[in-house]
């Protein structure tokens, strides 16, 4: 029996989905999950955050069918509710996050590496929401999250038809930031959460909140907000630091501070 999830802590954490052979979630694994993003949550010292599924087979292949029917009736209180508690844990997260995809994200999969900054696949990846065909909805944020980034249009087409799609077609539609060939998704997520981890962290964490606010707040409100983070930003030591480094043509020594 494996951990189902387990978590590499660092600079750039490593959170690992084991639930071999398809990482499927199920209850025990949104447990545990849950703990490990409360001890990430936790950790000052983490400035990024790479999510990825054991074996190479998937990242994630969405929910365990097998345990649909004792949640007949009772599917908020024995799943959803706990997996819309613990997926917006992940995409709360103050730093940013990287989800790498090697082999398919589908279902409930896909609505985990939706809470993610961003979004590592391989050529050979499949990426969907086929909940319809099994007579249910995207329960964990995928109906609310996925138009957000495609558009509601092309969200229809995954959702209503059901049908994954390749991911050079999720790269242009604005779902994966990068594709890599298969075998190298998770070291293109390190390099990129090592570059992440290179910027100064507390402008990372005020950058990152204020582009999650602008979806959902007013123009005016969204500026007023961006100055209150300018002037956060500006109160620290990291701002003298990136003006010296930058004058002296040397690397930034971030502290957060």
């Amino acid at each position: 029996m494996t951990e189902l999830v387990r978590l590499v802590p660092g600079v750039c954490a490593e959170i690992i989905l084991d639930n071999p052979p398809m990482n499927v979630v199920t209850t025990e694994l949104t447990v545990r999950l849950n703990e490990v993003l409360k001890t990430v949550a936790a950790d000052d010292d983490t400035r990024a955050v790479i999510v990825h599924g054991a074996g190479g087979r998937a990242f994630c292949a969405g929910s365990d069918i097998a345990e649909f029917e004792s949640l007949h009736g009772r599917a908020a209180e024995g799943k959803v509710l706990l997996e819309k508690l613990v997926y917006r844990r992940l995409a709360g997260l103050a730093v940013p996050t990287v989800a790498a995809i090697e082999g398919h994200a589908l279902g409930g999969g896909l609505e985990l590496a939706l809470c993610c900054d961003f979004r590592v696949a391989t050529r050979r990846s499949k990426l969907g929401m086929p909940e319809l065909k099994l007579g249910v909805t995207p329960g964990s944020g995928g109906t609310q999250r996925l138009p957000r980034i495609v558009g509601p249009a092309r969200a229809k087409e995954l959702i209503l038809l059901g049908e994954p799609i390749d991911a050079e077609t999720a790269l242009s539609a604005g779902l994966l930031t990068r594709v890599v060939e298969p075998g190298e998704a998770l070291d293109a997520a390190r390099a990129l959460a090592a570059t992440l981890a290179e910027r100064g962290p507390v402008a990372m964490r005020i950058a990152k909140r204020l582009i999650d606010a602008a979806t959902e707040t007013p123009l005016d409100e969204g500026l007023a907000l961006e100055t209150d983070g300018s002037e956060a930003v500006f109160a620290t030591d990291d701002v003298l630091e990136g003006a010296r480094a930058f004058l002296e043509k040397r690397a930034p020594r971030f502290t957060g501070r």
